[in-house]
């Protein structure tokens, strides 16, 4: 008999929460974005549901309209190397970006949180959605924010640079033999000497790779640039709320595992993460409360400023409230773009106003599950099932929404065999299931 298919699971650590109104929850940390403590409950309680990784997601530009979390928050590196101390199997996934950083250092930051964690490090790459980030790197010859399609040019050589200086040594290379003075063996040692069109770089990169061979490359762009990247160079992706029913996610998912299969490889190797954000309550009043209670907590002031960080800090408070949603052009559409598009369309197609699609984007109802934790398990179940998702990333939308998954619905969806009761791996890419890349530097020497 076939063992039943199990998904994968991960869960966002968004510190005061996902929203600018989150952190007034009664049960909410408000110094929880830089509090390593609550970091490392919350680690804890995710390894005790067994769950694949945790995940700090990232920005490199603020200012006064950004939500609380982004304006006051740890480095994703710096916090994940402290979590590794903290945690023995799950996955530690962080974000940093291919337009801001140089290869170089980010594959001498992810091979150095790989090591330190025995092979359970995740990079999730972007390319950096506001063009207000240029502003913060300026200088070293930049011309201004690379547009959409520029920046996955620039990421697909980033990445393979990045891969090929994982690879500089070969797993036997350092010797270490007291006796005979032999630390390590120069042929294993290996150069890059990458010239391409956007970087030079020498190598060879000063740390060995783990016993995972090479951390896991998510990404998350859902434009069509995006899906293509993805599926020619990461090992997982993350999709967001935007897919508001299951045939838009199924539909999502086999676009993505076609065009992986396009490139040569096998789209079981390229897992699909949709991000789910569940309010659990004991019954279906309870949970419908809590959704009440979070909407309750959002201004319309707080749910403009939430909108505006997707059209590029647009001053929609000059806007009449009441009236259609404004025609705002192109804004947005060199960063969040597919998110740009659906808030556009949707308000046209409900002839709605500015006051009632900022409130919608600040509490999208629709793209929460809201139920009791047996309600929350059928829903995922039946998005896995009808063929949508690998696995999937758990956004809490309650400052507790962590160990309410965990405590609540972890255990039906392992007595249901759809996930696991004990870790298969102490490294990210076992749990995953994902194969070991072999050396290929070390193959072409040979």
């Amino acid at each position: 008999m076939a063992k039943r298919r199990q998904m994968k699971l991960g869960a966002m650590l968004l510190g005061v929460g996902r929203g600018n109104s989150t952190w007034r929850h009664p049960d909410a940390v408000t110094d929880a974005s830089i509090n390593l403590e609550v970091y490392k409950q919350w680690v804890r309680k995710a390894e005790e549901g067994k769950l694949d990784l945790i995940f700090i997601a990232d920005g490199l530009y603020i200012e006064p309209k950004s939500i609380p979390h982004q304006l006051n928050r740890f480095e994703p590196i710096s916090l994940l190397s402290a979590l590794a101390s903290e945690s023995t199997h799950i996955g530690l996934v962080g974000t940093v970006s291919t337009s801001y950083s140089e290869p170089f250092n980010v594959a001498r930051q992810f091979a150095s949180l790989d090591m330190i964690s025995n092979g359970r490090a995740g990079w999730n790459l972007v390319t950096s959605t506001l063009d207000s980030t240029a502003l913060n790197f300026g200088g070293k010859g930049r011309q201004g924010h690379p547009e959409h399609n520029l920046r996955y040019q620039i990421a697909a050589e980033f990445v393979q640079v990045v891969r090929g200086l994982w690879d500089s040594w070969e797993d036997d290379a350092f010797v270490r033999d007291k006796a005979s003075g032999v630390f390590f063996d120069p042929a294993k040692m290996h150069t890059l000497n990458h010239h391409g069109e956007y970087f030079a770089v020498k190598g060879p990169l000063n740390i060995a790779r783990s016993e995972q061979g090479q951390p896991v490359i998510f990404q998350a762009g859902t434009s069509d640039a995006g899906r293509d990247f993805a599926a020619r160079e990461a090992d997982a992706i993350f999709t967001g709320i935007e897919h508001e029913t299951i045939e838009e996610s199924v539909a999502f998912y086999h676009d993505v595992k076609t065009r992986v299969a396009s490139y040569g490889r096998d789209p079981d190797d390229v897992l699909i993460f949709p991000v789910v954000a569940p309010i659990i309550g004991r019954t279906e009043g309870e949970a419908e409360d809590k959704y009440e209670q979070i909407a309750s907590l959002v201004s319309i002031e707080d749910a403009l400023n939430n909108l505006c960080r997707y059209f590029e800090y647009y001053d929609f408070s000059s806007c009449l409230l009441d009236e259609p949603f404004p025609e705002v052009g192109e804004l947005g559409r060199n960063g969040f773009r597919s998110t740009t598009d659906r808030i556009k369309a949707n308000a046209k197609e409900g002839g709605l106003t500015l006051r009632q699609v900022a409130l919608q984007v600040a509490t999208p109802r629709n793209a929460f599950i809201i139920g009791t934790s047996t309600q929350v398990a059928d829903r995922i179940q039946q998005l896995f099932d009808a063929g949508g998702a690998d696995g999937f990333m758990l956004g809490a939308v309650l400052p507790t929404g962590l160990e309410d998954f965990v405590d609540e619905v972890v255990p039906i969806l392992q007595r249901r065999g759809l996930f696991r009761s004990e870790y298969a791996s102490n490294t990210l890419r076992g749990n995953l299931e994902l194969p070991i890349p072999r050396n290929r530097n070390h193959v072409a020497a040979r």
